[in-house]
């Protein structure tokens, strides 16, 4: 994966996230995604999605009608593990609103996931 220009690669051993995406199911009819965040220890970005990439291959072998999709984002964390740390960081330009973007790349109504509001929405957004 690249990363994006201007970063620089942190020298030494960190704690990295990387995001990977399986297909499930046999039939693209009736087919979904799962997304995986998970932690690695590792000196480098390349040397990170190596290790998860080598894990996501061996978790779809696990299971059922599941191919790792090929796509794998790594995140350098800023500190180790803790409790409320960020794990996981992804910036996309967009010129849709605030509803339109949740809609369209995170409630599409195909997700499987239950519902929880633990902060207001007067505080989530003005």
């Amino acid at each position: 994966m690249d990363r994006p220009s201007g970063e620089a690669q942190s020298s030494g051993v960190g704690w990295f996230s990387v995001r990977c995406v399986f297909r499930v199911g046999p039939d693209p009819r009736d087919q979904s995604y799962e997304e995986r965040l998970t932690l690695w220890r590792a000196e480098s970005f390349d040397q990170a999605i190596t290790l998860a990439e080598a894990e996501a291959l061996g978790y779809a072998a696990e299971q059922t009608d599941t191919t790792f999709a090929g796509l794998a984002q790594a995140y350098r964390m800023f500190d180790a593990p803790e409790h409320g740390a960020e794990i996981f960081s992804l910036i996309r330009d967009s010129e849709l609103t605030r509803q339109a973007y949740l809609t369209a790349y995170f409630d599409t109504g195909q997700e499987r996931q239950g519902d929880v509001r633990a902060v207001s929405d007067e505080r989530c957004h003005p």
